[in-house]
């Protein structure tokens, strides 16, 4: 199971798409305070349409007690932002791992990025460019991560595959 971690989000459309994403992939969601909305926010509810009850969303007061009630994500991190050094297809994700996505208007703290250069990741794109929606990218890695780990839990053909034989 991967762990979204949404770090500030502002957006409740945004966390509302990315509450359905974890719904299809089985992802836990993690959303560190302050939010830039409330989480019983009807946009946020409507976007994650009725998947709500598939979702488990764990909040926080901060990345500080984020780490305090999960230190071994310390140990499997990956910090998606524009600045990073190498694209994602370099990371090596393993099951269970902590994808974290930073705010719609300032990405990851500068300082948590720092700490963790090593793990910092980006999705390529053209320079004109700033970046990709948050729910976009966070759909982009979780997809990727679920790939290399051969994306356990989920069905692996759709009702298609019944019919053809």
């Amino acid at each position: 199971m991967l762990n979204i971690v949404l770090v500030e989000p502002e957006i409740p459309q945004n966390c509302g798409n990315i509450a359905r994403t974890c719904a299809a992939t089985g992802s836990r969601l993690h959303l560190i305070r302050p939010l830039g909305f409330d989480i019983s926010d009807r946009a946020v509810k409507r976007a994650g349409l009725d998947y709500w009850h598939l979702v488990e969303v764990l909040d926080y007061d901060g990345l500080d007690d984020f780490f305090r009630r999960n230190p071994q994500a310390e140990n499997d991190l990956w910090l998606a932002t524009t600045k990073a050094p190498r694209d994602y297809t370099q990371a090596r994700f393993r099951d269970g791992c902590w994808l974290f996505f930073g705010k719609e208007t300032a990405g990851l703290p500068e300082d948590f990025r720092m700490a963790h250069y090593d793990r910092c990741i980006r999705l390529p794109m053209r320079a004109a460019a700033r970046s990709l929606n948050l729910s976009n990218s966070v759909a982009v890695l979780t997809y990727e991560a679920l790939r290399q780990t051969g994306f356990p839990g989920l069905c692996g053909v759709g009702e298609m595959a019944e019919q053809a034989l």
